[in-house]
């Protein structure tokens, strides 16, 4: 009778063990379950603060260049001499010499993205897109700073037999070779755009006599536009963000002109000049490596808003 006793009692315990060990689990994931919004909220988060702080980053400094340097004279002046005894420190040079880059290169890939988007999207076979898509895509893996090189090495030399005039640092050079460097983004996301739109549209044009280039142009493209625009629009930001390839073969002179065969400096390129440069912490050219970068920062996003406007304004509804 003890021996049972005393089994009965190691029972009942082992039991209670067994009840307790549950509730603890299950308190554990409770409380696990109810951190896991907060944690997602947090993760959330990092891009947005990550955000702030480069702004309040950029303001602070750019304020306190704003400081010593009438913002009028800043956005106005066509003159940028950080380096002389007299320094000047206009930004139309280097937005001129970005804009200009950046045209030059979306002449390039906006066409040839676009076309490629097409024959991928409408003509090619399966085993065609298979096999030329991700060649196509290979040039987005070649790192910038070989770009650079082959602009200034190849592509420069060669437009020269052709322009005599063509300086050996140029825009025109950079320009073509980053619009290269964009078509697959353009002809990617474009050619996504395309292939998502209903197969049933294209079918019930076709059906009603229309040839695959007018269904091409009158149905696919403006029911992809939305797309076809972001991809245009992120080529654009690609550009003007580019900074190997200017730095090599545009050159570092800071001319304020339209003529795309002289050197150029890009608002990217000044950045990179100023921080590998003598520019001392506090200095007047140290601060307006900031308000640069500030400027460049508004462009890029007032460029975006207005792309999303266009966007919106163009999409049709299916």
């Amino acid at each position: 009778m003890h021996i049972n006793h005393d089994i009965t009692e190691n029972s009942e315990k082992s039991i209670r063990e067994l009840i307790e060990q549950k509730r603890q689990q299950r308190n554990f994931k409770e409380m696990f379950e109810k951190s896991i919004p907060t944690f997602l909220f947090l993760i959330a988060s990092i891009s947005i603060l990550t955000t702030i702080g480069i702004i309040y980053t950029l303001l602070s400094e750019t304020i306190e260049f704003f400081k010593r340097v009438p913002m009028t004279d800043f956005f106005t002046g066509t003159v940028l001499k950080p380096l002389s005894q007299t320094p000047e420190f206009g930004v139309l040079p280097l937005i001129m010499g970005t804009l200009t880059s950046s045209v030059i290169a979306m002449l390039v890939a906006a066409p040839i993205g676009l076309m490629s988007a097409i024959y991928l999207s409408q003509y090619a076979s399966d085993k065609v897109r298979k096999i030329f898509k991700p060649l196509l895509e290979l040039l987005a893996g070649i790192p910038t700073i070989v770009y650079g090189f082959f602009a200034f090495t190849f592509v420069t030399p060669l437009l020269r037999q052709f322009i005599p005039g063509l300086e050996a640092t140029n825009i025109l050079s950079p320009g073509i070779v980053m619009g290269v460097m964009i078509i697959p983004m353009i002809a990617s996301l474009s050619e996504d755009a395309m292939s998502s739109v209903h197969n049933a549209m294209r079918e019930g044009a076709l059906g009603l006599g229309a040839t695959k280039l007018e269904v091409t142009r009158k149905v696919v493209i403006p029911a992809a536009l939305s797309g076809i625009i972001a991809s245009f629009v992120l080529g654009i930001s690609r550009a003007i963000g580019e900074t190997m390839i200017v730095t090599i073969a545009s050159g570092s002179t800071k001319n304020f002109t339209f003529d795309i065969t002289q050197s150029m400096q890009t608002m990217t390129a000044y950045i990179v000049e100023v921080t590998g440069g003598d520019a001392a912490t506090g200095s007047t050219i140290y601060y307006s490596l900031y308000a640069v970068a500030m400027t460049l920062f508004v462009f890029t996003l007032l460029m975006n808003l207005l792309a999303r406007r266009i966007s919106r304004k163009f999409r049709e509804e299916y």
